[in-house]
C-alpha cells in the first residue's frame, strides 16, 4: 500500500532562500523557517516551541565559543595590536610582503597537517596581524601605499590563509573529508586506509605551496616594479616644486 508523502514541510527551505535573498536577519530567517516547517507538518505550537528550546539548550555554548575570541581580538585591536604588528615588521629590513606570506603559508600548512587548524584564520590572524604586517613591510620599503595596493595585500593575505588551511588539513588523518572519502570508497567496494589517503595528500600540499609561493614571489616583483618605479618621478616632482617655491620667494624678496 502506497502512502502519499507531503512536501509541504519543505516550505522551510523556501523561507530560508527568500530570507537570504532579501537580506533579512539570519536568526529571524532560521526561526521563521523552523516555525513554517513545523506548522506545515501539522505540529502543535507547543511542540514547535519545545523543539526550538531544546535545540537552543543543546547549542547555547556555541555563541560563547564564537563571540568570546572576537571580543578579545577587538579589544586587542583597540589597544594597538595592528599598529604594533606594523612597527615590529617594519624593524626587519629584509622583510617583504611576499616573503612574510610565504613563511606564513608554510607554517599554516604544517600546523593544519597536524590538526591545529584553529591557530590561523581570517578573524583571529589575517585581519589583526597578517594583513597589517604585510602592509607595514611594504610601507617600510616603499613609503605610503595607495588603497589599491593595501586592498591587494589584504586579499593575498586572506588567500594565503585559505590555501595553507585547505591543502594542509588534507594531510591530517582525522580530518572529516578524509573520513568521508574513505567511507564513500568503501561503499563503492574500494577499501583504502585513511593513512594512505592522508599520505597522498602530501604531494598536493607541496604543489600548492610551490604554486602559491611563486605567486607571492611575483607579488614582490610587481610591487617593486610599480612602487619603486614611481618613486623617482614623485621625488623629481617634489624637488621641482620645492625649487620653484624657492625661486618665487627669492624673486619676491628682490622686488
Amino acid at each position: 500500500m502506497q502512502t502519499t508523502v507531503s512536501l509541504w514541510p519543505l516550505i522551510g527551505v523556501a523561507v530560508i532562500i527568500i530570507g537570504f535573498v532579501l537580506r533579512f536577519n539570519p536568526m529571524l530567517i532560521v526561526a521563521a523557517a523552523a516555525i513554517a516547517t513545523g506548522l506545515a507538518a501539522h505540529f502543535p505550537p507547543e511542540k514547535i516551541l519545545a523543539a526550538i528550546g531544546s535545540g537552543f539548550i543543546k547549542t547555547r555554548n556555541i555563541p560563547l565559543i564564537i563571540l568570546l575570541p572576537l571580543a578579545v581580538i577587538g579589544l586587542l585591536e583597540r589597544h594597538g595590536l595592528r599598529e604594533r604588528a606594523q612597527i615590529w615588521i617594519g624593524g626587519i629590513k629584509a622583510a617583504t610582503a611576499g616573503r612574510l606570506l610565504i613563511v606564513y603559508l608554510l607554517v599554516r600548512e604544517l600546523t593544519a597537517a597536524v590538526g591545529l587548524t584553529g591557530l590561523g584564520g581570517h578573524p583571529q590572524m589575517v585581519r589583526p596581524l597578517l594583513a597589517p604586517m604585510a602592509e607595514g613591510a611594504t610601507e617600510t620599503r616603499f613609503g605610503k601605499i595607495s588603497d589599491a595596493v593595501r586592498y591587494r595585500l589584504r586579499a593575498y593575505s586572506a588567500a594565503t590563509d585559505n590555501v595553507g588551511l585547505f591543502f594542509g588539513e588534507d594531510i591530517f588523518v582525522a580530518f572529516g573529508a578524509i573520513v568521508l572519502m574513505v567511507t564513500f570508497l568503501k561503499e563503492a567496494g574500494i577499501v583504502v586506509e585513511p593513512m594512505h589517503v592522508a599520505v597522498w595528500g602530501i604531494p598536493t600540499a607541496i604543489c600548492a605551496f610551490i604554486v602559491h609561493g611563486f605567486r607571492l614571489w611575483l607579488l614582490d616583483r610587481r610591487l617593486e616594479r610599480e612602487l619603486r618605479g614611481g618613486a623617482p618621478a614623485d621625488a623629481d616632482r617634489i624637488t621641482a616644486s620645492h625649487t620653484q617655491t624657492q625661486t618665487q620667494t627669492a624673486s619676491g624678496d628682490n622686488a
